[in-house]
């Protein structure tokens, strides 16, 4: 099965589920910047289970993703989204750039954030195997656009232990000055994940560094940490 006749049964499957009074609800939660079908995820998720198994084929993943993309309606999106989490284990440091076009294509918070968790998923495991593969965001931190940053920023969501604290401190300090909304919630989330195994360091760092921090940060940073927002 090629990309394209996996998109075709994608399309099928999903048309014939269509719901348009939702689809309207869904596009204003949006703000009216998208198109939708009116699907929302438990049954998208229980729709895909339709479809056939995919090859551990890393190029074949990717096309079908790119190709989903196209479609207007976000939900072809999200499935995308999910199968790139879904076969992480086979993507590559090489294969970061096709997903970065993905995520500044139409570019908002739910796309952006579904595309990190599969980022964040393959810079983890080829960190594991020795690669250099945060160093890929080391660059991405630095890009001109908001959404590339943000991605960086909340790309060792869900690490625990295996998270670079260093790199979360410098990413945070790099982007204190930003006044996007999306930036100021992206720091206070990366620390308030990961002050689920480590609240002593973020406190510390809080602490610390609180001042150059907007108050919204601050405030989901520390939201664990009873203590310090008593301080």
């Amino acid at each position: 099965m090629n990309h394209k006749e996996y998109t075709a049964l994608v399309v099928e499957l999903l048309s014939a589920s269509a719901n348009p009074q939702r689809a309207i609800e869904m596009k204003a939660y949006l703000r009216h910047q998208f198109e939708f079908l009116g699907i929302q995820t438990p049954i998208r998720r229980e729709l895909s289970k339709n479809l056939p198994k995919l090859p551990k084929d890393p190029e074949l993943i990717l096309q079908i993703a790119k190709s989903l993309w196209k479609k207007p309606e976000r939900e072809y999106r999200y499935v995308a989204c999910d199968l790139l989490s879904q076969h992480a284990n086979i993507l590559s440091i090489e294969h970061l750039p096709a997903i970065k076009k993905l995520l500044q294509t139409d570019s908002w918070w739910e796309t952006v954030d579904s595309l990190s968790s599969a980022i964040s998923d393959i810079v983890l495991n080829e960190k594991r195997i020795g690669q250099p593969s945060q160093s890929v965001m080391d660059g991405w931190i630095l890009d001109s656009d908001f959404w590339v940053r943000r991605s960086a920023m909340i790309h060792q969501l869900g690490w625990k232990t295996n998270t670079d604290a260093d790199r979360l401190s410098s990413y945070a300090l790099q982007l204190a000055n930003e006044s996007e909304f999306f930036i100021r919630k992206a720091i206070g989330w990366a620390f308030r994940d990961y002050a689920k195994c480590n609240p002593e360091f973020v406190a510390r760092f809080m602490k610390k560094n609180g001042g150059v921090f907007s108050n919204l940060s601050v405030r989901e940073a520390t939201k664990n940490l009873p203590i310090t927002r008593q301080n």
